[in-house]
């Protein structure tokens, strides 16, 4: 029997991605397909979504969705079986999805995403539809969750956590315009340190929340990594889990990419040279023998940028060059600028995101560095083993679910595919590095790890599978039965 999910998200690839979340909104769907889940996103009527969206059809007005004149089209796009939230006065802005030009959050976000959560509350309640579940992700989506609790729904809902370092927090003032009852503003709830959380609120009314890792499911029980949120997470332990995000391999795969100067598999790894060349010229690196390590990676404290800086003269004098993509925090991206000025064509830097850019890295780089104090999932090392890229990452989150370290066991064994290392400190990191440089002097070894992490199965078909069983786990067979009968 067909168990139909209504996901709820502020972005999905290839419409509209800030990160990893649009990646896993995108590829959801076609993961949970064969696994009798047919999933339905519903997705905030953006410009590029509304522009790109085929086959409309207006299946619900929303005059007033708290205040705000909207309405749901459903239809299709990029593959996508979409309900659009078209609601022109709360997204109709062009530019990113959650900042205005200046780079700040918009001050309606509390708004917009809080209508978001209605609306789908909305639509699930509505029998009409037939959705045996509600699925929403990271704080934007969370408040479906809450909307149905409060509503007394019986539809079961599942959250997940893609980074649990934003709390979707605004101040009391906008509790009374959410259209709850003041029950709500409580502990049990929606309050969180004197205001409203709407992750918080999403993670106590889900009836399962997942994280995007089994190591990030532990993580966010402690106080180092729960951002508050951990006496929640722990009360709730028996509704959560982590469930690895998979990559599209067909739109991550270097025997087809276009955007490579040159494809290659695991069996003509040596083209990888003709990519190597084109980051060397876009970077205007000299060409060197030592290995060239890549960063793709938002330019923040949390992905350790600040802690790569430090150590950028040890990763030259060792005899590695760097290239870097990424933007974020100024005094890091200052940083990196500096470093580059004193190492001219042994690093170089690009500042902002470019998609083609970033698999001409992954594709011709010997290693990608991933410093991160912590990581959820992380998806650029799953990026990086299929294309032969070798990640030297920190131990914590899903970096440490994925990748297997090469140790002196591992590497016996020839099933290294990584390096991992404890402590995002510059004394650990460099230890890192050295051990990449030493192991990229055996030829042998490096193709070896280069092999092993290219073979590695790094599709959503595992993890569709686990997300299929959560669902169908959740949809009570009698109440399913009855509401296909009444259809």
């Amino acid at each position: 029997m067909t168990v139909r999910v209504l996901s709820v998200v502020s972005e999905a690839y290839p419409l509209v991605k800030t990160g990893g979340l649009g990646d896993v909104a995108g590829a959801l769907p076609a993961a949970l397909a064969p696994y009798d889940v047919r999933l339905t996103t519903l997705i905030p009527g953006y410009p590029a979504v509304m522009k790109a969206l085929e086959n409309r059809t207006v299946v619900r007005p929303m005059h007033q969705l708290l205040g705000v004149q909207a309405r749901l089209v459903a239809g299709t796009a990029a593959g996508l079986d979409l309900i659009v939230l078209d609601a022109p006065e709360l997204f109709a802005h062009v530019g990113a999805p959650y900042c205005d030009s200046t780079g700040h959050d918009r001050s309606d976000n509390w708004l917009r995403f809080a209508a978001l959560g209605r609306a789908a509350a909305d639509l699930a309640k509505d029998g009409a539809h037939g959705f045996d579940l509600v699925h929403a992700h990271d704080w934007q989506g969370a408040m479906a969750a809450t909307y149905l609790r409060f509503d007394g729904s019986s539809i079961p809902s599942v959250v997940t956590i893609h980074n649990i370092a934003f709390p979707g927090w605004f101040p009391a003032e906008v509790f009374r315009e959410l259209e709850l009852p003041p029950s709500a503003f409580a502990v049990e709830g929606v309050e969180y340190y004197g205001g409203v959380s709407y992750l918080k609120a999403g993670l106590w009314a889900a009836d399962a929340i997942t994280t995007v890792s089994p190591t990030y499911a532990e993580e966010i029980r402690t106080p180092e990594y729960g951002m508050g949120f951990e006496g929640l997470i722990v009360a709730r332990a028996g509704r959560v889990s982590g469930i690895v995000n998979g990559i599209d391999m067909g739109a991550w795969n270097p025997a087809t990419d276009a955007n490579l100067a040159a494809t290659y598999d695991v069996r003509t790894l040596h083209q990888r040279r003709a990519n190597k060349r084109a980051i060397e010229i876009a970077f205007g690196l000299a060409e060197g023998n030592g290995p060239l390590f890549c960063v793709i990676s938002r330019l923040t404290t949390q992905k350790g940028m600040d802690v790569l800086a430090a150590v950028a003269d040890e990763l030259i004098a060792m005899g590695g060059r760097l290239a870097l993509l990424g933007s974020g925090d100024a005094k890091v991206e200052a940083a990196f600028q500096a470093a580059a000025a004193r190492h001219k064509g042994k690093i170089g830097v690009k500042f902002g995101y470019d998609e083609v850019l970033s698999h001409r890295l992954q594709g011709g780089a010997d290693a990608i560095v991933i410093p991160s104090r912590f990581e959820p999932c992380g998806l650029t090392q799953l990026y990086g083993m299929r294309y032969g890229c070798v990640p030297v990452a920190a131990r914590t989150g899903g970096l440490s679910d994925t990748i297997i370290d090469a140790n002196e066991a591992a590497l016996c064994a020839g099933v290294a595919t990584g390096f991992l290392f404890d402590g995002v400190t510059p004394e650990s990191l460099t230890k890192a590095l050295k051990r990449a440089v030493a192991i990229y002097a055996d030829r042998k070894a490096w193709r070896a790890m280069q092999e092993q992490g290219m073979k590695g199965d790094f599709s959503w078909s595992r993890s569709g599978a686990k997300y299929a069983e959560l669902y169908k786990r959740l949809v009570k067979p009698v109440v399913h039965a009855v509401r296909r009968a009444r259809q």
